[in-house]
């Protein structure tokens, strides 16, 4: 299927199938990796997801691509041996959306939880402890070496108290040594998965990838699809069924086979987060990461955010995925974690912009304490059976990091089961707008270069750029040939720009162009007179009349208030907005 290809053509192509060799269900991470490694072996794999590509959990993760530190305490060194050298893969592949990340651990102590942290590695406790620096200096120590083998981040540094102070002043009393070792952070998760099938559908142009669309009903031969949008229903016999349903997993199984009788599969565990607007706690972290131990031992984040902070996270067991929001109480929680080791930041409820959350679909799990649930990956086949004549794969567990391995042993298991083998290795394939990326040291005279050769202001070529990576270049070449206005109420958008990512990026929805392809939501910068004046934007391309478009916006308006903590947007606001925006 073309990249450009409109939602009625797409559709129109399902529409001439009644077989597939592989449907998988669920546009996560892992469900789009599973695609695009199966469409790289020129496999027409149909994927489909029932709201936008990356909507749950893919698009709440903690914005971290880590080699897997904490890992090593469990003893789960082939995890942390993957993480390591997935993060580098990415940060080579996806050089214009993961990059370095300096990141600190403050410590209390200088020998503490040695005990309990072997008694954890052998399995005989899951009581969380605070670890001492020799403890920690162990752990970076291994994490070099595997760094060392497998990645090319630079070594750990342990600061004695003294040290500590001078760089970190605003550390609580309780801080007397501090480590320092080198992860990465990702600025658009849900635009790389979105490339990620940009990328298969080129691969493989009879492979097919629909958000939007889901499951409604199975035979044990057959699925029955259902467009959300329009209500056409499609069915389809797949060969193999790949189940990448995340946190929904179990629901899905019983879905397709409601006689079957399933294993539970996920023990999913929700993790909330908080983006704040506070140039004074802003000013410390000056392009660190700090990664903690709270009060009761929970691992925490902070770190800087295109100008804000992102504070996390909750892990606390959930059964219904559909529910999950950030609590208030969750919010306190992640404040009195920050005050515990900035005892004198103060943040107002006004400084919290944005909150997101999503359940992790971790492994079902008896551990008593949540953060010893392995982060690890698995596949569970189920065989045909009375149930389901088609083979069902299970894809449990999994994290960003590590989604182009768990991808490519998915992908393997398919292809043994429909009898083919792998042509193409994706480990150094660019995605997306990393491909012909220039590295940091070319990055400048690239940049002055597309400037020149577009002939369009510096400034606003490095934006698109850092946006898009090198996707950046038709829109470049498509504002050189019509010229663009900035939106009358945002300086950093136009209307050529949006319009280019509705129409080339399967935008269905408003929300998906305001929380998904740009960073509008995230990064606070949404206004009642925004997102009316996008919402015209988006009513004159896809059709919709008056009473339409209010719909799409109190709908909006009402999602993004429950789901991000986006009060201000409220409807009567979009109703007077639309109305100016409209005479104007």
């Amino acid at each position: 299927m073309e990249n450009n290809a409109t939602r009625e053509q797409r559709l129109s192509a399902l529409r001439q199938r009644t077989s597939t060799p592989v449907l998988i269900i669920g546009g996560g991470i892992n469900g789009i990796s599973t695609f695009r490694e199966l469409a790289l072996q020129g496999i027409p794999a149909i994927l489909v997801e029932k709201g936008d590509w990356c909507q749950a959990a893919s698009g709440a993760l903690s914005r971290m691509i880590h080699g897997g530190l904490r890992y090593l305490e469990t003893g789960e060194f082939a995890l942390v041996k993957e993480s390591v050298i997935e993060r580098d893969r990415l940060l080579k592949n996806a050089a214009h959306y993961v990059f370095p990340l300096r990141t600190t651990v403050p410590i209390d102590n200088l020998g503490g939880g040695l005990i309990n942290a072997t008694r954890r590695f052998l399995r005989l406790s899951d009581k969380p402890t605070r670890r001492g620096a020799l403890l920690i200096k162990t752990g970076l120590s291994l994490y070099d070496v595997y760094t060392k083998q497998y990645g090319s981040m630079p070594k750990h540094q342990v600061r004695a108290e003294a040290a500590t102070r001078d760089r970190w002043p605003g550390f609580a009393p309780w801080v007397k040594y501090s480590a320092s070792y080198y992860d990465a952070w990702i600025s658009a998760p849900e635009r790389l998965g979105y490339e990620l099938i940009e990328d298969a559908e080129r691969a493989c142009p009879d492979a097919l990838a629909l958000n939007y669309l889901q499951l409604v009903s199975a035979d044990g031969e057959s699925v029955t699809l259902q467009d959300a949008l329009s209500g056409e229903h499609f069915t389809l016999q797949p060969h193999v069924l790949v189940n990448a349903g995340g946190a929904w997993i179990d629901q899905l199984n019983h879905r397709l086979a409601p006689s079957g009788h399933f294993t539970k599969l996920i023990g999913g565990t929700k993790g909330s987060h908080l983006i704040i607007d506070h140039p004074e706690l802003l000013q410390m972290l000056d392009g660190e990461m700090v990664y903690f131990e709270n009060q009761e031992g929970r691992v925490c984040i902070m770190f800087p955010w295109f100008g804000k902070v992102l504070l996390g996270s909750t892990d606390i067991r959930v059964d219904d995925p559909d529910s999950v929001v950030c609590e208030e109480e969750e919010k306190a929680y992640i404040l009195e974690s920050l005050r515990f080791v900035f005892p004198d930041v103060v943040v107002p409820e006004s400084s919290i912009l944005y909150t997101f959350c999503g359940v992790r679909p971790l492994p079902a799990s008896d551990a008593k304490v949540n953060g010893q649930i392995s982060r690890n990956h698995s596949l569970v086949l189920l065989p045909p059976a009375a149930a389901h004549t088609y083979s069902l794969l299970c894809l449990v567990g999994g994290k960003w990091t590590t989604f182009r391995q768990f991808g490519e042993e998915a992908a393997d298991r398919v292809l043994r089961l429909i009898g083919e083998k792998r042509r193409v290795s994706s480990g150094d394939l660019p995605i997306g707008g990393g491909r012909d990326f220039p590295a940091p040291s070319g990055q400048t005279a690239w940049l002055t270069q597309l400037a020149q050769q577009y002939s369009l202001p510096l400034p606003r070529v490095s934006q698109l750029v850092r946006r898009y990576g090198s996707r950046a270049l038709p829109i470049l070449h498509e504002i050189q040939q019509q010229g663009e206005q900035p939106l009358r109420h945002h300086a950093g958008y136009s209307a050529l720009e949006l319009r280019y990512l509705i129409e080339q990026e399967q935008v269905q929805q408003l929300e998906d162009l305001l929380v998904r392809r740009t960073s509008l939501a995230i990064c606070g910068e949404l206004t009642p007179a925004l997102v009316a004046e996008i919402a015209e934007l988006m009513a004159d391309l896809r059709g919709w009349n008056a009473t339409q478009r209010q719909h799409h916006l109190q709908s909006s308006c009402a999602s993004l208030a429950r789901q991000h903590g986006l009060t201000g947007l409220n409807p009567t606001l979009f109703q007077e907005e639309t109305r100016h925006v409209s005479q104007q």
